[in-house]
């Protein structure tokens, strides 16, 4: 008899933010210069609730850790804020993280469907997809196209793969916040858990690395699922 051997991953699904680009510090400068601008200073505690969240969720964490209110016109406000801001450090530069472009390079070299599953909004994705490369992945789900179902619910990854036309449990996530692990295992894909600003602990449906240059891109079905 030969041994079981795991199916090969119907598709690798990607965080964008402290996953493929360290853009998590840019985020904290964004936000840290508006709470400046309207005279206080955002805790350490609420800024790292809220890695991994959309925009809207992080402007309520925000304005509430300010003390200011948070109606439907102060988050606008403070989101389009934040949006350019954010925008302006975007279009300076994003530095990788470790491992991330080699990743990219080794999973369309294998010929596998990629997409690019992230909470930060088109216009300021767009503005990253000039560093990390538009032709990298197949489909991208961003923050504003999920009617409000935002990571931690698992509709950024069920959208994907129904893009893609592959089924979830079939998928491999690369994630690197609680928010986002969260998304993808409840989506029902195997996670590749890195974390970056905020620490991961173990789950049954995740694979903990300290760095995406631990991750073997070429044996992904080994951690899949195996088909008894």
């Amino acid at each position: 008899m030969t041994p079981d051997v795991g199916p090969v991953p119907a598709a690798v699904l990607f965080d964008m933010d402290g996953t493929l680009v360290d853009s998590e510090k840019l985020w904290t400068i964004a936000l840290d210069d508006y709470a400046a601008h309207r005279g206080g200073a955002l805790s350490e505690a609420t800024r790292e609730s809220m890695v991994g969240s959309n925009m809207t969720r992080s402007m309520v964490l925000l304005l509430a850790d300010l003390g200011l209110p948070t109606t439907e016109d102060e988050i606008r406000r403070a989101a389009d804020w934040v949006a350019a801001r954010t925008a302006e450090l975007f279009g300076q530069g994003l530095t990788w993280r470790p491992g991330a472009q080699e990743a990219l390079r080794t999973v369309a070299g294998l010929g596998l469907p990629s997409a690019l599953v992230t909470s930060t909004i088109r216009s300021l994705t767009e503005i990253a997809l000039e560093t990390i490369g538009r032709d990298a992945f197949d489909v991208t789900v961003c923050g504003d196209e999920v009617d409000g179902r935002n990571k931690p619910d698992p509709e950024p990854y069920l959208r994907a793969t129904r893009l893609l036309g592959v089924h979830p449990a079939d998928c491999v996530a690369i994630e690197d916040s609680p928010t986002g692990v969260a998304a993808a295992e409840a989506a029902g894909c195997t996670v590749i858990a890195v974390p970056c600003e905020v620490p991961l602990d173990p789950g049954p449906h995740r694979v903990l690395r300290d760095s995406l240059t631990e991750v073997d891109f070429t044996a992904l079905a080994d951690l899949l699922p195996r088909v008894a």
